[in-house]
C-alpha cells in the first residue's frame, strides 16, 4: 500500500456549533498514526491546512453563513489532496465538519482524471448532504458536498468541480436522514440510497460488495468519506447531528475490514468529529480503530479489555 499522508483539515465553518475544528488534534492523540504503522504502513504527517486570503465571493441565498471560509478551504484542500495522490500517496484527511468533502473529493477527482480513471464514492453518512447553497434553508455547507460533487447547480462561488461524479458511481450508505428537498433531488439523479431500511432488509454486506464490484470492473479509484454520525450515537456520541438508530460496531468494523479486503480504495475522508462532545475520548478512539480495520487489522486482533 502507498504512503499514508494525514492531512489535518481544522475546519468549522460549515455548521455553527463551535468544536470541529478541534478533531485534526483529536485524532492524532488517539494514536491514528500508531494505528497505521501497525499494520505495517508508512505514514506522513503534513500538519493542518491553513486557511489563506478569503476569495470575494457572494450567494444568493442569504442563510448562506462562512462562503468565503468554505470555499477558501475547498480550494486549498482540493490541492492537498491532488497534491499527497501525485505523489503516491494514501492521503487521510482529518476533519473537520463534511463542508471538507468539498474539497477533498474535487482533489481525488482531479488526479483521477488525469490518469484516465473513474473515481467511486462511499458516503458513510446519517444524511445525504445533497443541498446546494441555493437550496439550504440552515445556511449549513458541511449538507452541500454531495451535490458538489454530482455536479448540482448553484456552486459559482466554489471552483469548478473537476468531473463531476455520476449517479451510479455515488453509494449512499447507512443514510437515514433525508429532508424531503433532497430526496427529490437525490431521485431526479438516480442515485442509489443504502438507507438503514434497506441495511437492516440486506444485511450491510450484499450492497457494498455489490457497489465495490462495480468499482473493480471499472478500474476505479475509490474515496471513502466516513461521518462520525454514520455510528450509532450510543457508540459515537461526539458529533453535532447525531441520528439514532446508526451502524453498530461490529457493522463499522465489518465495512471497514471489507474495504481493505476490496484493496480499491485510494483516499479517505473522517468528518465531523467534535471531541467538545465526546465522553473521554470514545468517538475519536473508536474512529481511529475503524482506520486501523480498513488498514488491515481482523476482528480477532483485537485484545480483550478489563471491564
Amino acid at each position: 500500500m502507498p504512503k499514508t499522508i494525514l492531512i489535518g483539515a481544522p475546519i468549522d465553518t460549515g455548521q455553527k456549533r463551535a468544536g470541529c475544528l478541534m478533531g485534526p488534534a483529536a485524532y492524532r492523540v488517539a494514536g491514528i498514526a500508531a494505528a497505521i504503522r501497525d499494520q505495517g504502513h508508512s505514514v506522513e504527517d503534513w500538519g493542518d491546512l491553513a486557511l489563506g486570503d478569503l476569495p470575494d465571493v457572494t450567494c444568493a441565498n442569504p442563510v448562506v453563513h462562512s462562503l468565503a471560509e468554505t470555499v477558501g478551504w475547498t480550494q486549498g484542500l482540493m490541492d492537498r489532496v491532488d497534491d499527497a495522490l501525485s505523489g503516491g500517496g494514501f492521503p487521510i484527511v482529518l476533519g473537520g465538519d463534511h463542508s471538507l468533502a468539498l474539497g477533498s473529493v474535487a482533489g481525488a477527482a482531479a488526479y483521477a482524471a488525469r490518469q484516465g480513471r473513474p473515481l467511486y464514492l462511499i458516503w458513510l453518512d446519517a444524511h445525504s448532504d445533497f443541498h446546494t447553497p441555493l437550496t439550504t434553508t440552515s445556511g449549513n455547507l458541511h449538507g452541500t458536498p454531495l451535490a458538489y460533487i454530482a455536479g448540482r447547480d448553484g456552486f459559482d462561488a466554489f471552483p469548478p468541480f473537476p468531473a463531476p461524479l455520476r449517479a451510479d458511481r455515488i453509494c449512499l450508505y447507512g443514510i437515514r436522514s433525508v429532508d424531503p428537498a433532497e430526496h427529490a433531488a437525490l431521485l431526479q439523479h438516480d442515485i442509489a440510497i443504502n438507507d438503514m431500511r434497506l441495511l437492516d432488509e440486506r444485511g450491510v454486506v450484499a450492497p457494498l460488495r455489490e457497489f465495490l464490484d462495480k468499482v473493480r470492473a471499472d478500474g476505479g479509484m475509490l474515496h471513502v468519506s466516513l461521518d462520525v454520525d454514520f455510528l450509532d450515537p450510543f457508540i459515537a456520541p461526539a458529533v453535532g447531528t447525531t441520528v439514532p438508530g446508526g451502524i453498530t460496531f461490529r457493522e463499522a468494523h465489518l465495512v471497514m475490514e471489507l474495504l481493505h479486503e476490496s484493496g480499491l480504495v485510494t483516499s479517505l475522508d473522517l468528518v465531523e468529529l467534535n471531541p467538545f462532545l465526546d465522553e473521554r475520548g470514545k468517538t475519536a478512539q473508536l474512529m481511529v480503530d475503524l482506520v486501523g480495520s480498513l488498514m488491515g487489522k481482523k476482528v480477532f486482533d483485537r485484545p480483550t479489555r478489563s471491564s
